[in-house]
């Protein structure tokens, strides 16, 4: 049974989701605010955190910052409709996805499971998908996809699971150019609608966390209108 982080200051919403995601076979924990949600983190850590995104004491963003010091567990940010800047800058932060408000609770569970699922085929070893689970060597990169380890020059770096997922697609085919909506296949379920800019916004953090290792790191290259590839360097 996977646990849930359910991040709040809306009490309605807190009563409404929690028991939508307990129905659905999940544990779940409800926090009124991120100061006290970081405090139970520092305990035990949930499988998956749903953060809103104003809240006080600490709101998500700064409790999305906290976390990423010391873990990648799965973020999915709650937003307003109207607040498109906090959802970039969430994404580039290290969330894995957003839902805005007032949203489907379906649509949130579909995402959710989605998350998880892509947790899980990172973790197994299954033998029927070897090149998904194999230590992947391109150049100066080493994936390991059941540690969710990865390596640039040596230097370890730290990717959610999103960003580990699209790194992994381009990088198994070097030189071969990815669509957006070929990556959006890789990271996202079927069930699941993201727009072009979500992409991007993982691309350029995943980039980001890259050049944090090696400020000179080029490798993935954008072909504007068309997507992204992996050039092996």
């Amino acid at each position: 049974m996977s646990r849930i982080a359910l991040v709040d200051d809306d009490r309605n919403i807190l009563t409404s989701v929690s028991m939508t995601l307990e129905a659905e076979g999940f544990e779940v924990e409800t926090y009124n605010d991120g100061q006290s949600a970081l405090d139970a983190f520092s305990r035990q850590m949930p499988d998956l955190g749903v953060f809103d995104i104003k809240m006080p004491r600490m709101d998500g963003m700064d409790l999305l910052q906290r976390l990423r010091q010391k873990s990648s567990v799965p973020v999915i940010f709650l937003t307003s409709k109207d607040d498109e800047i906090d959802e970039v800058l969430g994404l580039r932060m290290g969330a894995d996805d957003y839902v805005r408000k007032p949203f489907s609770q379906r649509l949130l569970v579909e995402r959710i499971r989605a998350i998880l699922r892509r947790q899980e085929a990172i973790a197994s070893d299954d033998t029927e998908a070897p090149e998904e689970t194999q230590v992947m060597v391109r150049g100066d990169l080493t994936m390991d996809p059941l540690r969710h380890a990865v390596k640039w020059k040596g230097r370890d770096v730290t990717l959610t699971v999103t960003e580990f997922l699209l790194l992994q697609a381009l990088a198994q085919r070097p030189g071969f150019v990815k669509s957006r909506d070929q990556l959006m296949d890789v990271a996202y379920d079927d069930q699941v609608y993201v727009d072009d800019r979500t992409i991007d916004s993982h691309i350029k953090r995943l980039r980001k966390k890259m050049r944090s290792a090696d400020p000179e790191f080029s490798a993935i290259e954008t072909l504007y209108g068309i997507g992204y590839r992996y050039n092996e360097e």
